[in-house]
């Protein structure tokens, strides 16, 4: 795995094409500017704080079912021309979906995300991405805005490999985690203190349910 921690994106960017290539996911350390994370983190606490962040379902949003033995996060998704530091955040998305179709021609036609915040305990299940009737979800990205983040406070994302092994992710303020939706089982491991992140997707075009 190539792991790129500077703030250059270009060389972030060329670095998760590489690892797509090679391995089907990517992890990138200080990915954007701190105090745009910094900002983001902000955003999301106080719609948090608005109780503007509801509890998460389960299935496509218009049939999404609330399962707390599944999942335990709040979210609130994204909307251009929300917040200054929401719209910046869509734009790098954009630029890497832009150099993910140039270079692995995976036809990405859009970006959705949200907010997710988990409380402490709260944990998500193994799971894909990808809707068992709707394809559209071809490469999850997930961005992490916990400043300070320790180990012993768990709260991991824990990638299940193609070769059995695990892998954590530690939900550290800056780092960017990419993978093929409908390739990597993956769970949420319960933390002992807040857990935010921006979590989305990268889809294909799409023409409804399959």
């Amino acid at each position: 795995m190539n792991t790129c921690s500077r703030n250059d994106l270009s060389a972030s960017v060329a670095c998760i094409i590489d690892d797509l290539a090679e391995q089907g996911w990517s992890l990138q350390t200080h990915f954007i500017a701190p105090t745009l994370t910094h900002a983001l983190a902000e955003e999301c606490r106080k719609r948090a704080a608005a109780g503007l962040l509801v509890q998460a379902g389960v299935g496509r949003s218009a049939l999404a079912v609330v399962s707390e033995g599944l999942r335990g996060d709040h979210i609130q998704w994204l909307e251009a021309g929300q917040s200054g530091a929401c719209d910046q955040y869509l734009a790098v998305m954009d630029e890497l979906r832009q150099a993910l179709n140039q270079a692995l021609f995976l036809g990405l036609e859009d970006f959705e995300s949200h907010f997710a915040l988990y409380p402490p305990g709260a944990y998500y299940k193994k799971h894909l991405d990808r809707f068992r009737d709707d394809d559209r979800r071809a490469v999850s990205v997930v961005f992490y805005l916990n400043e300070q983040w320790q180990a012993e406070q768990g709260g991991a994302l824990r990638l299940h490999l193609a070769d059995g092994c695990l892998y954590d992710v530690w939900p550290q303020a800056g780092s960017l985690l990419v993978f093929l939706s409908a390739d990597m089982p993956h769970e949420v491991l319960p933390a002992t203190r807040e857990r935010l992140s921006l979590t989305g997707w990268l889809r294909r075009r799409g023409y409804g349910p399959l």
